[in-house]
């Protein structure tokens, strides 16, 4: 029976694990060229024990440049060149992504038209693209040919051909966007199976080629279905040495990507569906928010598939294949799926990353945290939330004495509260793990212990280094209440628990537009309660466009019954009842109102900080903001101190961890 990570022969090469860290966008390269931050990116990975690397999308047209950042093929040789010395020197397989966006793209940066099979307007961008012509067409083919030969000139084992949710090819394969009347309309398979044919013609049969395939568009009145689907792998699986089952289309975007409201290993049975078509002509390989190593076995175990993609997995762990090969799958960090980091194709150009794991996207720009320290410092770090865990983490891996105390009765902080509700129980996950690893490394956590100014005194004049990471807490209510309900903040709730509103209606006031209010209006109403959520916007929850949620937690909140008061501002709570005022006509309103929850900002709690100026600090208790910058400043703070240890690691040795 295969085991994860078992060697796999793929068209006549080896890798050395069953695990694929598949195509995304980082926006780390420059201008349209591989940088060496993908260098160092998919060379951890390959460290890590991936059996597979495909490199970021590269566009095999000048017609198609879909965000600022994107890869260009024909830009892309030396940086090609290097990422596969870098993998291959851990024996991974590196293959180029190769693709063209078409209709779904960006005219933006082109400054020319997007283009297409037919004139149908995107759903999201609301852009008219043009109908492909002859010349286009034959055009767009020598473009993948040419840039599969350029990849395997560069040294990389083979290329993945996309046609996946947002692809030129997979808006030819559906019915949603190909009303053409030529034979590119009566065989919608005709572009794939030629560019399959020249790319393999390129590449010959000792390398590999890769298909990912949109199997599912979620659009069963004209897009691809999964019983098309299967037709389609049967009619490719000669042309290809792997099929990478996955779905979405332009209706449903945040289905092939989606964060913790959606199952897990969501395209099993897809996959298997597939993989019965294929009829053992080509290798299939799962992809679908697979992140735990035990359910990727499943799915080999299973005859689900031959390889699994587990690319947000190795976002968030690195090192995810050799901890499961050491026996030590507890020990990887774990993906909590919530698309905060790693999703970037936003107008902002971030960095791909991590919540829980800020060196990833950034291997050449943040301290190596590896290596034991020259002289063992004791430290004591105040709060156990996810910034003061990771730098008591960080230290004690270090070889120092670190104690953290924690003033509430349980470690985890503010994250480990907020893991209540409808997909939003594996953000607790985080803290676990970090509580884990303290404990394992030896770390002492008191809970229920107050900190005071004295207790720094003496730790300081005993030769302790101090880290505050105290949290933060509630601003004061920039309206007036008058007392006729229950008014509390959205931690408390969270931490004392639904009952604590009794059972009359709730008000949520979301002024920040983020995850917090819209997961705490989907946990009351799931509760039972009556709740309304208002907010300033003219859609809730505006936040959750960058991690790709927005009209989903929309869809979860009218099924719900979660009642949306938008365009309102919160003017105070009178008699019962909550007092709103239109943004843009001033026009006030009434809202029933059995008690309030806040989810505004929060303010530092830095009471200690103020008492003794200087210290070094932490997370929230600096500024109250998300959990990467909790994790990334926990994690800078230890450094501080290590730096001053004489780390016995030179400067940019070992692995981010």
């Amino acid at each position: 029976m295969a085991s994860l990570t078992d060697p796999v022969a793929v068209a006549g090469r080896t890798a050395p694990s069953r695990v694929v860290f598949g195509p995304h966008e980082t926006n780390l390269a420059r201008r349209r060229e591989l940088s060496d931050r993908h260098v160092a990116y998919y060379g951890a990975r390959a460290a890590g024990g991936a059996g597979i690397v495909v490199t970021e999308t590269a566009s095999v047209h000048p017609s198609d440049w879909p965000y600022e950042r994107a890869p260009l093929a024909e830009a892309c040789g030396p940086g090609w060149s290097d990422v596969a010395n870098a993998c291959h020197s851990y024996g991974s397989l590196v293959l180029a992504g190769l693709g063209h966006s078409g209709g779904q793209g960006s005219s933006a940066y082109s400054q020319s038209a997007m283009w297409a099979p037919s004139r149908v307007a995107d759903v999201v961008s609301r852009e008219m693209p043009v109908e492909m012509e002859r010349e286009d067409i034959e055009a767009l083919v020598p473009g993948f040919a040419g840039a599969a030969r350029l990849a395997v000139q560069s040294g990389l084992d083979g290329v993945e051909v996309d046609a996946g949710y947002c692809s030129l090819l997979r808006q030819f394969h559906s019915g949603l966007t190909n009303q053409r009347s030529d034979e590119y309309g009566s065989d919608r398979l005709l572009l794939t199976t030629q560019v399959l044919e020249a790319v393999r013609d390129v590449v010959g049969p000792d390398r590999i080629v890769a298909l990912r395939l949109c199997c599912d568009e979620l659009a069963p009145w004209a897009g691809v279905t999964p019983e098309q689907a299967a037709v389609q792998v049967g009619a490719v699986a000669d042309r290809v040495d792997l099929v990478v089952v996955v779905r979405g289309g332009p209706y449903s975007a945040s289905a092939y990507r989606p964060d913790a409201h959606t199952p897990a290993n969501f395209n099993v049975d897809l996959c298997r569906h597939m993989r019965q078509s294929a009829a053992g002509r080509t290798a299939l390989v799962l992809q679908g928010s697979v992140t735990e190593p035990d359910a990727a076995q499943s799915a080999l175990d299973d005859g689900v598939c031959d390889l699994v993609e587990m690319t947000r997995s190795q976002i968030a762990e690195p090192r995810l294949v050799a901890l499961v090969r050491q026996g030590e799958a507890a020990r990887a960090r774990p993906c909590i799926l919530c698309n905060q980091a790693c999703r970037v194709r936003d107008n902002r150009n971030p960095i791909v990353s991590c919540v829980g794991e800020p060196a990833s996207g950034h291997e050449t720009t943040e301290a190596v945290t590896d290596g034991t320290d020259g002289r063992c410092r004791e430290v004591m770090v105040v709060g156990a939330g996810v910034a003061g865990l990771e730098c008591a983490r960080v230290l004690s891996a270090r070889g120092h004495r670190v104690r953290v105390v924690e003033r509430s009765h349980r470690p985890g902080g503010a994250l480990r509260a907020a893991a209540v509700g409808p997909g939003r129980q594996r953000l607790g996950a985080l803290a676990e793990w970090l509580i884990a690893e303290c404990r394992i490394q030896g770390v002492g956590i008191e809970t229920g212990v107050m900190v005071t100014e004295v207790d720094l005194d003496t730790a300081r004049a005993g030769g302790v280094e101090v880290v505050l990471a105290t949290g933060s807490r509630p601003a004061p209510l920039a309206f007036p209440v008058d007392g006729s309900c229950p008014v509390v903040d959205a931690l408390t709730v969270l931490t004392d628990g639904s009952g604590s509103l009794g059972d009359g209606p709730v008000v949520v006031h979301d002024p920040v537009g983020g995850p917090i209010g819209i997961g705490i209006a989907e946990w009351l109403a799931a509760s039972g309660l009556r709740v309304s959520i208002v907010t300033q916007d003219q859609i809730a929850g505006t936040l959750l466009s960058l991690s790709g949620d927005l009209a989903d937690a929309n869809t979860r909140l009218q099924q719900a019954g979660v009642r949306r008061e938008l365009r309102a501002l919160l003017r105070g709570v009178e008699g019962g009842r909550a007092v709103l005022e239109d943004v843009w006509t001033g026009e006030r309103r009434t809202v029933e109102c059995g008690a309030l929850v806040d989810c505004g900002h929060r303010l530092p709690d830095e009471a200690l900080y103020t008492a003794r100026p200087g210290t070094l600090r932490a997370g929230d208790c600096v500024a109250p903001r998300g959990v990467l910058e909790a994790v990334l400043e926990g994690r800078r703070r230890a450094m501080d101190i290590a730096g001053g240890a004489a780390s016995l690691l030179p400067a940019g040795a070992g692995a981010a961890s």
